[in-house]
C-alpha cells in the first residue's frame, strides 16, 4: 500500500473522529499529476452523501502547471469517493445522526 497523498491534520485536532476509512477518488488526469507533486489541501474538505454516493467537497487540488489551457481542472470541484456500498451506508447513517 502506498502512503497517503494528503492528510487532514486539523480534523483530527478539531473533531472527535470515529471509524477510519480508506477511499479512492475519481480524478482527471491533471489532478493525478498535481497530487503526485504534493498539490493537495484537505483543510476545509468534508464528505457529503448525495444520491446513494459519497462526495468529497471543498478539497483543493492545485492546477497542474504543465497542463494545456483546455485540460485544466477546477481546483475545488466535488469528487466522488470510491467505497463499498456497506461502508457508504454506515457513513451516511453517521452523518445524518
Amino acid at each position: 500500500m502506498r502512503h497517503p497523498v494528503a492528510v487532514n491534520r486539523r480534523a483530527r485536532h478539531d473533531y472527535e473522529l470515529g471509524e477510519k476509512y480508506e477511499a479512492g477518488l475519481v480524478l482527471q488526469g491533471s489532478e493525478v499529476k498535481s497530487l503526485r507533486a504534493g498539490g493537495a489541501s484537505l483543510r476545509e474538505a468534508y464528505a457529503e452523501p448525495k444520491d446513494g454516493e459519497l462526495w468529497l467537497v471543498n478539497a483543493h487540488i492545485a492546477p497542474w502547471r504543465s497542463a494545456a489551457k483546455g485540460h485544466q481542472h477546477e481546483p475545488k470541484r466535488p469528487r466522488k469517493l470510491l467505497l463499498h456500498r456497506r461502508q457508504i451506508d454506515r457513513i451516511t447513517v453517521a452523518i445524518n445522526e
